[in-house]
């Protein structure tokens, strides 16, 4: 049986096709972005496909020969109308799915109230619109209506996990009195798997939920038990809005804003299993029973200690931009290198370089050992990406320095970047970043990285995000956090032409018109002791055999 999975690279989708391959199912991941899936220990024993479900031409090549087809595309970015989103993307695989003769369509939906649609969220409302087009599809379909999944890096979880741990006493909304059935992530995906055996007749939803049905005040008090916090004190107060409660939820937690505004305004309704557990006819429940609540936190709580998180919320890249769009990005050329030296000279320790289509006297000087310089790009060379609002603009903060080193000790400390080991420079200084970029909107610092040693392409990593990652050799970071204009950071282990390890270290900024000029003017004198000090701790903490990475970092 072939199994296409979509949201490979998500929460649910990249916990569910490792474990249909160990049963041996031929499974297809589909995925707009086949490099997020680069090192991923499962994807290459699955074939990789690249679509969007919102491009109707792409799912064709995606949906051929295939059996059954996992619906788990969902969009939930309130800055844009996720609504439209995923009804044109539900539209086009449902239409894709019938025309390539799939056998069976199933999806994970959202729990509904019992007195219909009338007052959900957009949130829900959303989840509810989609299974109505899967359903009427003509594909028979299975829709598995689940509402809070508990485990290790789901957004439910880290949310509950961080209101818990860090609000000893909460002045807390009236949703915290709502009741709700939550479910462990894996009887979640014990039915899902359960659904290929269904028979293909069926054409329904089924509610499914854990053992208890608990408020969330409730579940808050649980988990601090089973993490051995003390009791806390939870005060309700009917004034505080899901507006406000997001910002709430936003500042406290590694959620978003952006993201924990449509989950808190769904917190405001009941959602409990209404059917009688229907989908036992078909499904039975797992061989040692739905796991409780406190068993599913304790599990998702020895995870995260155990830097054992399979997958996060974080890993999810929301489907609001238009596919031509990512199109044409991706299309675009790939960076230029550039060099902080000329041709055949060694490499000056700290050697650092500011580069643009500005002059040197808007650019300014850099502190650092050793030179700065500033030169235009030759005409027509590409810019990094090449978007095209740029108009030509490209400032470089360029440095490299010498590494007594091994370049394989130089990449351990590279790759072990960020999370807990920080940012090798300034510390207050990020933090306030990472704080601001919170009161902005935006992801902050909070999201850490799911392994401390290891990541992967598409991965968060605090307010980046991993884009390129070249073993032993090369990472490169996207910025996610709040700025006018797009950012990357570049860390490589080199080797010079002395025969000795150089680590060389690029921030790269693309200005979004004239606010993005103002703001890298603005940020430029902190670059010596951001940058610098980021320059100089690494190469100090590849250098020392004996201290760890967190260590120096802090320095």
């Amino acid at each position: 049986m072939r199994i296409l999975v979509t949201g490979a690279t998500g929460y649910i989708g990249g916990r569910l096709a490792p474990r249909l391959l160990d049963q041996g199912y031929d499974v297809r991941a589909m995925t707009r972005d086949p490099a997020r899936l680069r090192g991923v220990p499962w994807a290459a024993r699955a074939q990789v496909v690249q679509a969007d479900a919102r491009d109707p031409a792409s799912l064709p090549a995606a949906m051929s020969g295939v059996d059954v087809a996992y619906y788990l595309i969902h969009s939930i970015d309130a800055g844009g109308d996720f609504s439209a989103v995923d009804r044109q993307a539900a539209s086009a695989f449902a239409a894709a799915a019938r025309s390539a003769g799939v056998r069976r369509i199933v999806y994970l939906g959202g729990l509904s109230p019992a007195g219909g649609e009338e007052g959900l969220s957009a949130h829900l409302s959303s989840r509810q619109e989609v299974a109505r087009i899967l359903l009427d599809s003509g594909v028979p379909t299975i829709v598995l209506r689940a509402a809070v999944i508990i485990g290790s890096g789901s957004a439910s979880f880290e949310m509950l996990r961080y209101l818990t741990e860090r609000l000893p006493v909460m002045l807390t909304p009236r949703w915290v009195r709502t009741r709700i059935q939550p479910i462990a992530v894996r009887d979640v995906l014990y039915y899902l798997i359960g659904a290929l055996g269904v028979p293909t007749e069926v054409n329904r939803s089924f509610d499914v939920g854990g053992p208890d049905i608990l408020t969330y005040a409730e579940m808050m008090q649980r988990f601090a038990a089973v993490e051995g916090l003390r009791r806390r004190i939870i005060i309700p107060v009917p004034v505080l809005s899901p507006g406000l409660s997001s910002l709430w939820v936003g500042v406290v937690t590694p959620v978003p804003k952006a993201i924990a505004k449509p989950l808190v305004r769904s917190l405001r309704t009941e959602v409990v299993v209404r059917d009688g557990h229907a989908v036992r006819r078909w499904i039975p429940d797992p061989p040692d029973g739905l796991m409780p609540f406190d068993t599913a936190a304790a599990y998702a709580l020895a995870r995260v200690r155990e830097r054992g998180v399979e997958t996060r919320w974080s890993t999810a890249v929301w489907p609001t931009r238009s596919p031509t769009r990512t199109a044409r990005r991706a299309a675009r050329p790939k960076p230029v290198e550039t060099t902080a030296k000329a041709a055949g000279t060694a490499e000056p320790a700290g050697t650092v370089r500011t580069a643009g289509t500005l002059s040197p006297s808007i650019l300014g000087t850099a502190a650092g050992r050793g030179s700065v310089t500033c030169a235009p790009r030759p005409p027509g060379e590409p810019t990094f990406t090449d978007p095209h609002w740029t108009g030509g603009a490209l400032y470089v903060d360029e440095r490299s320095m010498p590494v007594a080193a091994p370049p394989n000790r130089l990449w351990r400390v590279i790759e072990g970047i960020g999370g807990e080991n920080g940012w090798y420079s300034w510390p207050l200084a990020w933090s306030a970043r990472g704080w601001l970029d919170t009161v902005l909107g935006g992801v902050g610092l909070r999201r850490g990285r799911r392994d401390p040693q290891r990541v992967r392409v598409g991965e968060a990593l605090d307010f980046w995000r991993v884009e390129e990652i070249e073993p032993g050799r090369l990472l490169r970071l996207r910025a996610e956090m709040k700025m006018p204009g797009d950012g990357w950071l570049e860390l490589r282990a080199a080797v010079g032409d002395d025969g000795g390890t150089v680590y060389r270290q690029r921030a790269i900024f693309l200005p979004r018109g004239l606010p993005g000029q103002l703001y890298w003017w603005a940020v430029s004198p902190f670059h010596a002791a951001v940058f610098g000090g980021m320059l100089r701790n690494i190469v100090r903490t590849a250098e020392a055999t004996r201290v760890s990475p967190a260590a120096t970092a802090r320095r």
